[in-house]
């Protein structure tokens, strides 16, 4: 309902960049500066500074984005408001999640939502940890489930669900028949890893360091995009390696992989992140208390 031009300055001015802009709002990069020169003829004056490929506010710019994010916060608090005195539950949300949640969390988790709320069209995208939390600190989606740790203070992390690593060999594997192994011994035999910015391999660096051992001693032999490539190349034979438990209840029930328990355990937070804004739409929050409801810890893992 607000004005199209500025929603698109908003964005624009948020991200400071009209490729980020486009991506973020489904539109082409034309079509944003075409927006913003609108909107620019309307004040006739300009809003940005376009020099050595960077974007900056101008100061006619940078008031109009201050007004503009008090309007926008109203409307939200409005729209809110009339939907909960209708009882209308609807809209659209875009939620990022990386890959272990998504393959083995998640489609339990929508199916079940949006049963219940059928009205509000849900969108998904996958990456690693360190492409969800960049997808929300550029707004391009309303909330991310991770599996790594974030260190961006101006974000919220909400922890969701604690996450079981253990270690998988193939069953002729020399370890099949031990019960748990620590790390340092584990390091002896060639490690399948995940790729840089997942969040399992920041937390399998991390639990490293905490024991003391140089991870540049790890005798990586593969790097992998995903869990389902991982188990693959381990039950070939062609390493060992550390994943989720919520990844591996096939494979065990085949007897095609065998776990063992790291000593000390290895654990892991799975977490909401979302941006600090003062109002949410109301399918927001009925989708962050369905989430938290389904990630209770009364509820077993995925």
């Amino acid at each position: 309902m607000a004005d199209r031009r500025l929603q698109v300055f908003y964005t624009v001015a948020k991200l400071l960049s009209f490729t980020k802009a486009a991506e973020t709002l489904h539109m082409t990069q034309p079509a944003v500066t075409f927006q913003v020169r609108q909107l620019e003829e309307h004040f006739n004056t300009r809003l940005f500074d376009r020099t050595h490929n960077r974007v900056t506010l101008t100061e006619a710019g940078r008031r109009s984005y201050e007004y503009a994010e008090q309007i926008f916060e109203l409307y939200a608090e409005m729209e809110n408001f009339v939907k909960e005195l209708t009882g209308d539950v609807s809209g659209a949300l875009t939620l990022g999640a990386s890959t272990t949640i998504a393959e083995y969390m998640l489609p339990s988790l929508l199916s079940g939502f949006t049963k219940k709320y059928p009205d509000i069209q849900l969108r998904l995208k996958v990456s690693n940890t360190e492409g969800i939390v960049s997808m929300i600190e550029n707004s391009m989606i309303d909330l991310g489930i991770v599996e790594g740790p974030v260190t961006n203070k101006n974000l919220l992390v909400e922890i969701c669900r604690i996450d079981h690593l253990v270690v998988i060999v193939p069953p002729a594997h020399d370890l099949a028949s031990c019960s748990s192994i620590s790390m340092e011994k584990l390091m002896r035999y060639p490690f399948i890893c995940r790729e840089e910015g997942s969040g399992t391999r920041d937390v399998i660096m991390g639990y490293m360091t905490e024991m003391g051992l140089d991870r540049n001693n790890l005798n990586i032999c593969l790097e992998l995009g995903s869990p389902e490539s991982i188990k693959g190349a381990v039950e070939a034979g062609m390493g060992v390696s550390i994943v989720s438990t919520a990844t591996i209840e096939k494979e065990l029930t085949l007897q095609v992989l065998n776990k063992l328990d790291l000593d000390p355990p290895l654990e892991r937070a799975f977490s909401f992140v979302r941006q600090r804004q003062k109002f949410r739409l109301r399918a927001m929050d009925e989708l962050l208390e369905y989430a938290r409801g389904y990630c209770s810890p009364e509820k077993p893992a995925a």
